[in-house]
């Protein structure tokens, strides 16, 4: 093939080396505007998985990059005045130039024709005269910019602000610097990459670098490849303590703004995009080199894999797109993090310091465990002792109390609707469903939204408790639930509103009854939830003062019934949702336009049910955090709505999100909505002493012990899990080897609190080594600082 590399980076230069190793017969060109020693930024981080990679395509390259390694295993973070050191995390980084240089010189000996200094020729007379065109110019490509009614590209560029920079101080581990400054808080991520020096990336959010005075440079107008080194002059000064003597170095060095790249195709024709050209992770969670290099390899291999051109690329896309979404994925958590960093800055230090390591959600307590358990059991000790409580077990597993009531664990049945009811009455079905998530383990039950009257029900399945048959119905449950296991039982009230009168989930989830079976929907405003869904009439003065009749009514039946706490669910596009979301209120009325207008129908039935419900009982709210579409609701007015429930005497902010509308595009991960818990737990709950509980793919015991360990929530809800296994959190204690009050296994069970070996944990195997190695995977284990010898020097 003859092939046309745009951009000399060292995706491109990489792609070229293994294709031409492939086979020296392809014919491959790299264009670089700059000059081969033209290169900005210092150091550049790998990890083990794609140097493994690395490795297996090119092992002379590969050891000839092992020579020029700094390797260590500890992060060292520096919060109020203290040095916290974590181990075990494994880390290589070298500098970007001898990269470069080492990949030029691969190139050359292999035959790749390199130009320098030299601008590619035009687009359409490379893709006419070559089989293959890579487009690797980066993040601001020109490539992607030119056919982007191909491509499709979108740039979400982020709120804060960082400068690239280096130091010839060179660091023994990787460096976080948490600097709280009259402005705000601004942080460092240094690692080392050579025994000559380190890399140093100061960053903050906008509104810090604003309030610092460093946007006064932010119109000049700088010569290619000069520094801002009037805000790099200020940076020494106010880093002169973490620096400690040492120089900052700048290397076209100038305040920036990171945005995340994402197009919706990769490829047209004989056109590929490589590297930042296709997609961009912030810096935090790893290097763009690495992405780009990781991207190189497996285009290289589709080449070599498929006959056909349009094949190789779509297998290449194909492989390579879900693995950079999940580290986009992981990326956008990460940034978001550091975006809110001044939110923890109250946080005891054990705690920041598990909260920053676990960040992305890609590391978790779990995996700190094992790479560094002395730190795992600081932090267990913290927790415990930030709870006041004296014995330390799993987080999942200490006591939590929401106002009077207290929980045994932090692990809550979500609420899911069943869509089993007959007439608004739960039967048999609700009893075992509800029953064995209570034997399960779980702290806290919640029931389906109950809905408060016939015409609030989504489907003809909903349950009810609009009348006294449905209340005794339910009252059988709760006596069931108490009688047979510690614990608690909750009542999810609400009404469906626009997304009412659908088919059961399983006939058609969404779509309306047919006429003859349907009943008309109330909303603030006749918005259908849907293109196909029904529309619904504008409510009514009247109507509301009707609702919350119901509502009150339905509360009261409840309290009968016995149920330990209640829920309103304000949450996921139903009634009291819809008001609170302006997708879906357009009144211009008392109740529509701002979010203070917004809030008033939802708090008025909020006022009425908390009225009526017994004072000695908590009242939760759900709510959906974000509308996941422009124009709706966002995590700030998430923050705005929980501040108006909390003033009104809720004692806990269940936090959702979405479901508003048909139209949504939600940002699905694991865990993806506990951002959202975390700030309003921040920002709001936690100096009102109000619950703050997070809920949406969590799916692990690792993931609920993380989310509470990092202060992001007080309490778990899990909902799917709990449908796969009824006993996940009695198995949870059994994989964790927790036995106590928090994880009681009903009497009759208790034969099977073991977990059951399975064929291949059977047998106990002997000691097949004369000499024990003090560590089967030292590197993993140890405390490994960077502390470079001679001979690294010499190499």
């Amino acid at each position: 093939m003859k092939i046309a590399i745009i951009g000399g980076g060292p995706g491109g230069l990489y792609l070229a080396a293994l294709l031409k190793q492939l086979s020296p017969g392809h014919e491959l060109t790299v264009w670089e505007r700059n000059a081969p020693d033209d290169t900005f930024g210092f150091g550049v981080v790998f990890s083990d998985e794609t140097l493994g990679g690395i490795e297996n395509a090119d092992t002379e390259f590969a050891g000839t990059m092992a020579r020029r390694f700094a390797r260590w295993t500890d992060i060292d973070i520096h919060y109020r005045g203290e040095q916290h050191t974590i181990g075990g995390q494994g880390f290589a980084a070298m500098g970007r130039k001898d990269l470069l240089h080492l990949l030029q010189e691969r190139c050359r000996d292999l035959g790749v024709r390199l130009l320098f200094r030299t601008i590619a020729p035009d687009l359409e007379e490379l893709r006419a005269t070559h089989d293959l065109v890579v487009a690797a110019d980066g993040v601001n490509s020109l490539t992607r910019a030119a056919h982007a009614e191909v491509f499709r590209p979108s740039l979400d560029r982020r709120s804060n602000k960082y400068m690239w920079l280096g130091t010839d101080r060179v660091f023994e581990a990787f460096q976080f610097f948490i600097k709280q400054t009259p402005w705000g808080t601004m942080q460092v991520h240094g690692y080392p990459y050579s025994d000559q020096g380190s890399t140093f990336i100061v960053e903050m959010h906008e509104d810090v670098w604003h309030a610092a005075g460093f946007d006064a440079t932010a119109d000049a107008q700088l010569p290619p490849g000069a520094s801002d080194e009037q805000a790099v002059a200020r940076l020494r000064e106010l880093f002169a303590e973490e620096l400690d003597g040492h120089k900052l170095q700048a290397n076209n060095s100038k305040w920036l703004s990171f945005t995340t790249v994402r197009n919706e195709r990769w490829h047209d024709g004989n056109l590929v995009l490589l590297g930042d050209a296709a997609h961009t992770a912030h810096f935090s969670i790893g290097s763009g080199t690495k992405l780009a290099m990781e991207d190189a390899l497996a285009l290289a291999a589709c080449l070599h894999e498929h006959d056909g051109l349009e094949a190789a690329l779509d297998a290449y896309e194909t492989e390579r797109r879900q693995v950079v979404e999940s580290t986009q994925r992981a990326a956008q958590a990460s940034l978001e993090w550091f975006e809110n960093i001044g939110m923890y800055a109250h946080q005891d230090p054990t705690q920041f310091c598990f909260n920053l390591l676990t960040r992305s959600r890609r590391i978790t307590y779990a995996n700190l465990r094992t790479r560094d358990p002395e730190f795992a059991d600081r932090v267990d000790a913290a927790f415990a002792n930030s709870q006041g409580l004296e014995n330390v077990a799993p987080a999942m597993f200490q006591p939590f109390r929401i106002g009077a009531l207290e929980l045994k664990n932090r692990v809550i049945v979500s609420p899911m609707d069943m869509y089993s009811a007959v007439d608004g009455v739960p039967g048999d079905f609700h009893l075992v469903h509800l029953g064995s998530k209570a034997m399960g383990g779980a702290g806290l039950v919640m029931t389906e939204m109950v809905c408060v009257s016939a015409e609030g029900r989504i489907t003809p399945g909903c349950g009810g408790l609009w009348t006294d048959e449905q209340r005794d119905a339910w009252a059988r449950i709760v006596e069931f639930v108490h009688a047979q296991s510690s614990a608690r039982i909750g009542l999810q009230l609400g009404h469906s509103g626009r997304k009412g009168s659908t088919c059961l989930m399983w006939e058609g989830m969404d779509d309306p009854l047919p006429e003859g079976g349907n009943w008309p929907l109330i909303a603030p405003s006749p918005v259908p939830y849907g293109p196909d869904a029904a529309t619904p009439r504008e409510i009514t003065r009247a109507e509301m003062d009707q609702v919350i009749a119901d509502f009150v009514a339905a509360a009261r039946r409840g309290a009968q019934a016995e149920f330990d706490l209640l829920e309103l669910h304000c949450a996921h596009g139903y009634l009291l949702s819809s008001f609170l979301s302006p997708l879906s209120n357009q009144r211009t009325d008392e109740f529509g336009g701002e979010l203070a207008n917004r809030l008033r129908f939802p708090l008025e039935v909020f006022d009425a049910v908390r009225a009526a419900w017994p004072a000695e009982r908590p009242m939760l709210v759900r709510i959906s955090a974000t509308d996941w579409l422009p124009d709706g609701n966002t995590e700030h007015d998430a923050v705005e709505i929980a501040r108006a429930f909390i003033a009104h005497g809720a004692d806990a902010i269940d936090v959702s999100s979405g479901q508003v509308s048909k139209e949504e595009k939600p940002a699905f991960g694991r865990s993806y909505q506990t951002p959202f818990a975390d700030r309003i737990r921040h920002e709001v709950a936690t100096a009102t002493g109000t619950a703050v509980i997070a809920v949406g793919a969590i799916a692990s015991y690792d993931d609920v012990n993380s989310i509470l360990l990092a202060g992001r929530a007080d309490l778990c809800a899990l909902g799917r899990t709990h449908l796969y296994d009824p006993h996940w959190t009695l198995h949870a204690a059994a994989e964790q080897e927790y036995r106590g009050a928090a994880a009681q296994w009903p009497l009759p069970y208790q034969a099977g609190r073991r977990k059951p070996p399975t064929a291949r944990t059977d047998a106990v195997r002997p000691r097949l080594e004369l000499l024990r190695p003090e560590s089967q995977d030292a590197y993993k284990t140890q405390h490994l600082r960077w502390r470079p010898t001679h001979e690294h020097a010499a190499a």
